[in-house]
């Protein structure tokens, strides 16, 4: 008879090592899950572009691929986060920190002074996600109450961009605009005699205090949950509900080294445009709205297809849609007042072409949204006049208001 062999104790292996391992294979998943993520050796190309003063060319191509797959991190941390906090916190999440790249282009320009890129570039941002929001499947059938509900806040920011375009028509010509302050034609107004130009700073900073007035009354109405909430109820799909794989605090950390990053590049980027604009012979009118909304709303689109792909419409509307209506109401009144801060005058006054472009374009969007269901030939209206608006601001004179 053998002798009995004494029993060892082992120790189960516990939630925390489990919980960990399911982290990690999340990260690895992430980082080396997708071809797209090759995109990120060119970090250390762009970095190295303008450290070794490279031309600028080189330096605008290199900054622009690293913030590409940056940006679709970012949308992945984010969507990680989405899943953990619900469809309508989730939608408010993805379209809150994809814009988080747009305010930082927004903000390294600004400081620049290159207030027509900013102004280009935010704009761009709202037609690119209104018009490259793609529907893949025959026909799909969204919440059209909070759809209209963004769409009706988007046709908000478009009034506070027509009024000061009008406001300058009835009261002068561009020349105006264009002259020194201390020859600017002046106007009574009741509070002592200003310049044009200074009324339309006031104006715009008025303006933008309402609006960011109105996005946090929209907040409340949306994200806090307590007024409204039963407008944004997605109806649950429990086999096409993922599970996050990592959890939140490596989301949240992701987050904030991704954004350090852009914030890196973004700086190199906006640095090359007045190069870019001069070697290309481009304006950089076109700059700010085709070529660097691709890159600020990388994040959104990637979202918002998958989202479509998967049947998910209500969130594929609410990154879309709410991504460009918080550009209007938060972000570009919130540059605008920074600009305030730092000394730039940056205001609400586009010049009329482009503020026309943006009405027309939420009007098609606000047509097409007024039946709750959207198919390909609807996806493919937007996409046409994408393509027409950039044709249109390719030949777009630098200089025409």
């Amino acid at each position: 008879m053998s002798e009995r062999q004494p029993l060892l104790y082992t120790h189960p292996p516990s939630l925390s090592s489990n919980f960990s391992g399911a982290n990690a294979r999340g990260l690895r998943n992430i980082f080396f899950g997708s071809y797209f993520n090759l995109g990120l050796l060119f970090i250390p190309f762009g970095a190295a572009s303008q450290l070794a003063h490279w031309e600028d060319t080189a330096t605008f191509a290199l900054n622009f691929l690293a913030i590409i797959p940056l940006a679709r991190l970012l949308g992945i941390a984010t969507e990680e986060l989405a899943l953990r906090a619900g469809s309508t916190i989730g939608g408010l999440l993805n379209a809150t920190f994809g814009n988080a790249i747009e305010l930082i282009l927004g903000l390294v320009a600004l400081k620049e002074g290159l207030i027509r890129v900013v102004q280009a570039s935010v704009l761009g941002s709202m037609l690119s996600n209104i018009l490259l929001a793609r529907w893949t499947r025959k026909e799909q059938v969204f919440n059209m109450t909070a759809a209209q509900t963004s769409s009706s806040l988007l046709a908000l920011t478009c009034l506070s961009l027509l009024v000061p375009a009008a406001f300058v028509g009835s009261i002068s010509t561009d020349n105006d605009m264009k002259q020194p302050r201390g020859n600017s034609q002046h106007y009574g107004t009741g509070i002592g005699d200003i310049s044009l130009e200074d009324k339309i700073l006031s104006l715009s900073r008025g303006t933008a205090v309402v609006m960011l007035l109105v996005y946090g009354m929209f907040l409340f109405f949306q994200a806090s949950l307590k007024t409204h909430s039963h407008l944004y109820e997605e109806e649950a799909d429990s086999d096409d509900e993922g599970e996050p794989t990592i959890n939140t605090v490596t989301s949240v950390l992701l987050l904030i080294g991704v954004t350090l990053l852009v914030a890196m590049h973004a700086e190199f980027l906006v640095g090359s445009i007045e190069g870019i604009v001069s070697q290309w012979h481009l304006t950089e009118t076109f700059v700010g709205i085709i070529l660097l909304p691709i890159v600020g709303n990388a994040a959104e689109h990637v979202s918002s297809v998958t989202f479509a792909i998967k049947n998910k419409m209500d969130l594929c509307i609410g990154v879309a849609i709410g991504s460009s209506m918080q550009i209007g109401l938060f972000l570009t009144p919130a540059l605008v007042l920074a600009g305030w801060i730092i000394g730039q005058p940056m205001t609400l006054y586009f010049h009329m072409f482009e503020t026309t472009v943006l009405l027309v374009s939420v009007l098609v969007v606000n047509y097409l949204l007024q039946d709750g269901k959207s198919n390909w030939l609807e996806g493919a209206m937007l996409l046409s006049s994408y393509v027409i608006i950039g044709i249109a601001f390719f030949y777009y004179p630098a200089n025409s208001g």
